[in-house]
């Protein structure tokens, strides 16, 4: 029997400028999602938690906590753009420009600005991306740039593979 290793991510040798990754997980939104997080982080705007407030607004309903919208497709971007990532270096230009609903299922893309080697760091590289979340009727909801920081492949830290016992 061979063993075929898994995907790994991307390595700072990896990244085109131009590339595009459509990245494969989707996420449904819940409302148990959209309460928790905005009280997780202490977010007291009642259009996240009061579905009578909310009602009151001209969506007539609970808005997705924005910041759960960038933490969700930061996450689901991780398999293509940063598994091996040394650190995020930053987000930048996020904007919003339709709003999410509990319900909604997002999904995202990311395609790649720019890359150089790191002037400090020569076993890292510098990759910026621009990621968009969008929902199941294709409404863009999040854009935003994200640069980080990259391992070269052979300089990252290793993984331990292990056996099973048997």
């Amino acid at each position: 029997m061979a063993i075929k290793e898994g995907w790994r991510g991307r390595f700072f040798e990896d990244f085109e400028v131009g590339d595009v990754y459509p990245h494969p997980l989707g996420r449904t939104i819940t409302k148990t999602d959209n309460i928790w997080f905005t009280l997780l982080t202490q977010n007291t705007a009642p259009v996240h938690f009061d579905a009578h407030y909310s009602a009151q607004t001209e969506f007539g309903k609970p808005l997705v906590d924005s910041t759960l919208t960038l933490a969700i497709v930061t996450g689901q971007s991780v398999t293509d753009i940063s598994q091996n990532v040394f650190a995020n270096l930053g987000w930048d230009e996020v904007t919003l420009p339709n709003p999410l609903f509990e319900g909604d299922t997002l999904y995202s893309q990311s395609e790649v600005l720019a890359k150089r080697e790191s002037k400090s760091r020569p076993n890292l590289g510098i990759v910026t991306v621009k990621t968009t979340g969008f929902t199941q009727n294709g409404d863009i909801v999040i854009n935003f740039k994200r640069t980080l920081m990259v391992y070269k492949k052979g300089h990252e830290p290793k993984i331990a593979r292990l056996e099973p016992k048997g």
